[in-house]
């Protein structure tokens, strides 16, 4: 089976399904439960620990993971939590945002740039889809400005803590998953 650029032992249907719950868990609980609220932005902005577990999925699990459990652990945080006309564009700018920093970070730990710039790509992405986002549900194209610093703060909150703890899983913790 093919996993981040590397082959491994084929795990069976029921461990696959088993870890992507995990991982979509992990997002979720993690949007759900670590979340500090800003009084900026029309939405009141929303500052969150799902991100560093999103990158860490993207950076350690690759691109299908990555995009697995920020589109539905995140989608499932904007159902359950009162944002749910939020729903529907969280789990397409999530999943193509995990999907992105996996893709694009393959071999990080060899290439010391790559996760960087690989959640800066997802980041870039990120802010043009909540921007939309915010234009479309709001109806105005100007105020959606005001998410802009909530959203770069929680982008690289996310990167600095996920960063150094992905390289340390991606090198030691997960060897007993080959």
């Amino acid at each position: 089976m093919r996993h981040s650029g590397t082959m491994e032992k084929p795990r069976s249907i029921a461990k696959e399904v088993t870890l992507n719950g995990l991982l979509i868990a992990l997002v979720f609980v993690s949007t759900y439960l670590i979340q500090i609220r800003l009084p900026i932005s029309l939405n009141g902005g929303l500052v969150h620990m799902g991100n560093v577990a999103l990158f860490t999925v993207a950076l350690v699990f690759g691109k299908k993971k990555g995009a697995m459990a920020g589109a539905v652990g995140m989608g499932l945080f904007d159902l359950v939590s009162g944002w749910v006309a939020w729903a529907p564009f969280t789990f397409v700018v999530r999943g193509v945002m995990g999907y992105l920093i996996g893709r694009f970070s393959e071999g990080f730990e060899n290439a010391w740039w790559k996760a960087p710039a690989a959640i800066i790509l997802g980041g870039i992405w990120m802010l043009a889809g909540y921007y939309a986002t915010e234009g479309i549900l709001y109806g105005n194209w100007i105020a959606p400005v005001t998410s802009i610093p909530g959203n770069l703060t929680q982008l690289g909150l996310g990167a600095v803590i996920a960063i150094p703890f992905s390289k340390m899983l991606k090198s030691n913790a997960l060897k007993f998953m080959r």
